[in-house]
């Protein structure tokens, strides 16, 4: 026999068994929400005792408020992502707020996911490393509701963003690579469509040819360990390989080192250098001791959660713009440089 659904308990079934009115029973479950101890003493006892659960989609209605924070993701495979958020969570849980996760894949038109989050009657969206059509922000910002970047950013000053320095991340890196006597230098690039992806490219070439070194080759891993493990493989044909390569995050280098290591048999850091960006933890593990660029994650969310409080609190306040400081971690994957200048 198949057994029945339990229908949800109603809170006018525990109004009826407390003995107080439907709107006392929703009051005792409203934080600050005006009723006595004893009545909402009663009302706990009676919900417990027929296993009740309030609504919350039936409390925003009525105070117009969800208490929920929007989040897009363009997946979660990438750990960083996933520590994003994670962080994301615990800082609007400290504030009374809930995180509705919302996974997209790839780097297409957001849109239409975004305009399924508005259904939730969320009370701020935050997309992380994901694109914002000028389109929807007009439309976000005409209905109050406050909107930021998180990990990348657009060309309009009208939405708020936050991301570390690429430009000097990538920089940094080149520095480091030409301190460390390398000459053939490759870059595997993630999204062409990713700013961040686009910047760490910038500060890098720049910085090259600030110090005379040749463009390095470009492949393309589009954020992605098998395509980054293929463009490797072809990057590594032929006796005029790269002897150092920066990718534009750590998966896309794990994935070269999975290549350089596991089926070349070269030395990482001897043979040929391999950093990335992002600072995963899985980056630090023996098998891999990848060299990358640290992403402050704690000051992003930090600053995310900062942005968005105060359009709460001034619809009006002004975009921003904000850019943070990463640093180096050297480990094993690339050559120590025979320099100190970098």
């Amino acid at each position: 026999m198949v057994e029945r659904i339990r229908r949800p308990v109603t809170s006018y079934e525990v109004a009826k068994l407390a003995g107080v009115s439907q709107s006392a029973v929703s009051r005792a479950f409203t934080e600050g929400g005006k009723v006595s101890d004893a009545t909402r003493e009663k009302v706990k006892l009676a919900a417990a005792h027929l296993g009740y659960r309030p609504s919350f989609v039936a409390r925003s209605l009525i105070t117009r408020r969800s208490n929920m924070i929007g989040v897009v993701v363009p997946g979660l495979m990438n750990p960083f992502y996933a520590g994003l958020v994670d962080e994301l969570s615990h800082a609007f849980n400290e504030m009374g707020y809930r995180v509705l996760l919302f996974s997209m894949q790839g780097d297409g038109d957001t849109d239409p996911i975004l305009e399924d989050i508005l259904r939730h009657r969320v009370e701020a969206l935050i997309l992380v490393s994901t694109m914002l059509s000028s389109h929807f922000a007009e439309e976000c910002q005409q209905n109050g509701l406050p909107v930021l970047l998180l990990n990348r950013k657009n060309d309009s000053k009208s939405v708020s963003s936050v991301t570390s320095d690429n430009l000097v991340g990538g920089a940094q890196i080149a520095d480091f690579l030409v301190a460390g006597g390398h000459q053939r230098l490759a870059f595997m690039a993630g999204l062409d469509s990713s700013s961040t992806s686009r910047d760490r490219e910038k500060g890098f070439c720049d910085r090259l040819h600030a110090q005379g070194i040749a463009p390095p080759r470009r492949v393309q891993g589009l954020y992605d360990l098998e395509t980054a493990m293929e463009a490797t493989r072809q990057l590594l044909k032929g006796k005029d390989r790269p002897d150092g390569i920066f990718c534009a995050n750590d998966i896309m280098a794990i994935g070269a080192l999975n290549v350089v290591v596991g089926e070349l048999g070269l030395v990482a850091g001897q043979d040929i250098s391999v950093v990335g960006f992002d600072n995963i933890p899985m980056g630090a593990w023996p098998l891999f001791s990848l060299t990358t660029y640290v992403q402050p994650v704690n000051d992003m969310v930090a600053s995310a959660v900062r942005i968005i409080t105060q359009r709460f609190e001034d619809a009006d306040s002004p975009a921003v713009q904000q850019v943070l400081s990463g640093k180096l971690v050297v480990r094993n994957s690339a050559r120590k440089p025979t320099r100190t200048e970098i």
